[in-house]
């Protein structure tokens, strides 16, 4: 039980970071990014060919992630904003289309054959650590979640103590008072889109190091990500956090009960909380608590006697 808590606490950082960019695209734009994961994925790609041409992996990640946040720019200014003009229903359209183009590119050029960066980082792909009680805990997964919570931690910073993150936080909660206050709302918007994308490539980058990445995982991705926004609740990016590591401890313990438990037990936590969250705006929106309390009846007051009459 102890081991299934740690390893799902440290599954929980990467998926964290997955789904701190779709947190991010959705507060700001309003836009699901039906593509996130394939975005995802195509870093991790761009990430393996680099490492192909004989690069280090860590100079490869550092490399691939500026770059995939200039592909989010590039994306956000001749895709997503002439979509966002047309209402809701586009832009689903046009991230599921291109996260299908993403597919069957990756597909045409790389295969079909799962890759990993386990052989290009050497022993720390397996080093691991023997904590007590014989409980043993990789390297790994570890530096993932320290990653994951520095990740997080600088993107915090940036909104709370940067003019782009006063920007950003502005265009999220009010756009058309921002765009009164000055904010530019189109540079806002492709800054947000780099920093979701950029953070899609990071992530996709991270699963590369501890598993194995194929042109048609992106779905899955996405699923994950977006089950730990709904946990977590959007627009928090330490409840992100906090969605990401509860999504992983849901599937570590339903892995307990049998290898099918892992993935469902995540859905069935995700469901769980967005049954409770429909269930709280149902009774917000009827002027009602949460939970239904009875209401206590005063008793009625008894009827004087005649010796309490005045005369």
């Amino acid at each position: 039980m102890i081991d299934a808590l740690i390893q799902g606490t440290l599954l929980g950082g990467y998926y964290a970071v997955l789904a701190a960019g779709l947190s991010l695209m959705f507060g700001v734009m309003r836009i699901i990014n039906l593509a996130h994961g394939d975005l995802a994925m195509l870093g991790a790609f761009l990430v393996l060919w680099l490492v192909g041409l004989g690069w280090s992996p860590w100079l490869a990640v550092l490399v691939t992630v500026p770059t995939m946040g200039a592909v989010g720019m590039l994306l956000q200014q001749w895709v997503l904003a002439r979509t966002l003009r047309s209402g809701v229903l586009l832009p689903l359209l046009v991230t599921m289309g291109l996260g299908a183009l993403i597919q069957n590119g990756l597909y045409g050029v790389f295969g079909s054959e799962a890759r990993s960066l386990a052989d290009a980082l050497g022993e720390l792909s397996w080093a691991s650590w023997t904590l007590p009680g014989d409980i043993v805990v990789g390297q790994l997964p570890v530096l993932t979640l320290a990653l994951g919570v520095a990740v997080l931690a600088g993107l915090q910073g940036l909104l709370s103590w940067t003019r782009l993150g006063r920007s950003i936080r502005a265009a999220a909660a009010d756009p058309e008072a921002a765009a009164l206050c000055g904010v530019d709302a189109a540079g806002v918007h492709r800054a947000a889109a780099a920093l979701s994308v950029g953070l899609a490539a990071l992530a996709g980058a991270m699963l590369a190091t501890r598993a194995t990445v194929e042109p048609y995982g992106g779905p899955l991705l996405l699923i994950m990500a977006f089950e730990a926004v709904v946990i977590g609740g959007i627009g928090s990016l330490w409840g992100t956090l906090l969605g990401g590591i509860l999504l992983g401890l849901a599937q570590s313990l339903g892995a307990l009960v049998s290898p099918q438990g892992f993935q469902l037990g995540g859905h069935l936590l995700f469901l769980a909380v967005l049954g409770g969250r429909l269930w709280g705006q149902y009774r917000h929106g009827l002027g009602l608590s949460i939970w239904p309390v009875p209401r206590r009846t005063r008793p009625l007051a008894a009827a004087p006697t005649t010796q309490e009459v005045q005369p």
